[in-house]
C-alpha cells in the first residue's frame, strides 16, 4: 500500500468548540496501511474510544487483506498472480469505482498502471528498471478496458496485467470507516487516513478545518508549512501531489505519478490537486487523475463536472506558486501568508 505523498492535516481544535453548542468529542489515532490514521467523533460518554479503536483497526485489517499490495496473501496480490480467488466486496466496489473514474477522466486514472510505476522505481520494490523496450512491452497490457469482473470473478485480457488500487484505496478505506461510524449512530465525525478525509456533520456548531500543505520539494513534515485551510461539512477531501515522492536523475525530476497513456511520469506545472466530493474514494481517484492531466486540462474537466470542488496549486513561468479554486469553494478557503 502506498504512502500518500500529500498529507492533509486536519485541525482538530478539540478545545475550540463553539460556545453555542457544548458537545463532547473524543479521538484516537494509529498506524495502518503504511501511514497514520485519525478518528474524531461525537461522544456522549457511551462509547469507549479504546473499544472503538479496536473495531476500527479490525476493519482496516480486513481491508488490507483485500486491497493491499504489501500483503502477500491479500486478494489483490493473489489476483495479480492469477490465482483462482473470489474478489469479495471491498475489491469489487473499489474496482467498480475505478472503472467509473477512468471513464469520466478519459483514462487519466487507471489501476492497471502498476507495472509502469514499479518500472520507474516507485512500486513496493522501489528499484528502477525502466528502459524504452520495457516501456513498450508494458504498454501492451496497460488499460482498464483489458480487465473486467464477470459473475463475481476477475477476468484479464492478458495474464501479465496487474492491478494497483493505491490511487484510490486510502480514500475508499476512509469511506468504509465513515459508513461504519454512521451505522452505529455516530453522525458527527471525522475520519482521516494518510491525509484523505471525510467529515460527517459539523463539529459542535462549527465547520471542520482541513489544512493543505504547501507543495515544496521535501516538505516532509505534514502541518508545518500550510498553504491553505479549507472549512468542510458533510464532504470528503483528498489531495495528490508530486513533491514528496520523486527523484532527480541527470537534472530531470521524475515524480511518482505515471501517465497511463504515455508510460512516463506526468510532467506539468500542477504541483498539487485537492478535490472535494461526496465520497473520499472518488475524491482520491480524481485528485490522482488531475496530476496526470495537468492544470489546464484539469480546469476544463472541473468545468464539465460541477459536482466536484477543487483547489489547485501550480507554478507559473517564473516558478512562483499560484492557486486556483472552483467558485463555490472560495468562501471556505483561508490562504496562509507566505
Amino acid at each position: 500500500m502506498r504512502i500518500r505523498l500529500l498529507y492533509l492535516i486536519f485541525l482538530l481544535l478539540l478545545s475550540g468548540i463553539s460556545c453555542k453548542e457544548q458537545v463532547k468529542f473524543s479521538s484516537f489515532n494509529g498506524f495502518i496501511q503504511g501511514t497514520t490514521y485519525s478518528v474524531v467523533f461525537e461522544n456522549s460518554d457511551k462509547i469507549d474510544p479504546s473499544d472503538l479503536k479496536t473495531k476500527v483497526e479490525k476493519i482496516l485489517g480486513d481491508f488490507d487483506m483485500s486491497l493491499s499490495l504489501y500483503q502477500d496473501s491479500s486478494i489483490i496480490s493473489r489476483i495479480n498472480r492469477n490465482e483462482d480467488v473470489v474478489p469479495g466486496t471491498f475489491f469489487i466496489e473499489a474496482f467498480t469505482e475505478s472503472k467509473e473514474i477512468s471513464k469520466i477522466t478519459s483514462g487519466a486514472f487507471d489501476i492497471t498502471v502498476g507495472p509502469l510505476v514499479e518500472a520507474w522505481g516507485f512500486g513496493p520494490d522501489a528499484a528502477k528498471s525502466f528502459t524504452e523496450p520495457i516501456r513498450d512491452s508494458l504498454m501492451d497490457f496497460i488499460g482498464m478496458d483489458k480487465v473486467e469482473i464477470r459473475n463475481g470473478m476477475v477476468y484479464k485480457e492478458d495474464p501479465r496485467i496487474k492491478l494497483d488500487f493505491n490511487a484510490i484505496a486510502q480514500g475508499y478505506s476512509v469511506d468504509i470507516l465513515s459508513s461504519y461510524l454512521s451505522s452505529i449512530g455516530i453522525n458527527r465525525h471525522l475520519v482521516e487516513i494518510g491525509g484523505e478525509v471525510r467529515v460527517c456533520g459539523d463539529k459542535g456548531g462549527v465547520l471542520w478545518r482541513i489544512g493543505i500543505d504547501r507543495p515544496e520539494d521535501n516538505n516532509m513534515m505534514p502541518g508545518e508549512d500550510l498553504q491553505a485551510i479549507i472549512s468542510l461539512k458533510d464532504r470528503s477531501l483528498a489531495t495528490s501531489g508530486n513533491y514528496r515522492k520523486f527523484y532527480i536523475e541527470d537534472g530531470i525530476k521524475y515524480s511518482h505519478t505515471i501517465d497511463p497513456k504515455t508510460g512516463y511520469p506526468a510532467r506539468n506545472r500542477l504541483l498539487s490537486a485537492t478535490i472535494i466530493a461526496d465520497d473520499c474514494a472518488t475524491a482520491d481517484g480524481i485528485a490522482t487523475a488531475c496530476m496526470v492531466m495537468g492544470q489546464d486540462k484539469t480546469i476544463e474537466f472541473l468545468n464539465l463536472h460541477p459536482e466536484f470542488e477543487a483547489y489547485l496549486i501550480y507554478s507559473d513561468d517564473n516558478g512562483n506558486f499560484k492557486t486556483w479554486a472552483t467558485q463555490n469553494l472560495k468562501e471556505y478557503i483561508y490562504e496562509t501568508e507566505e
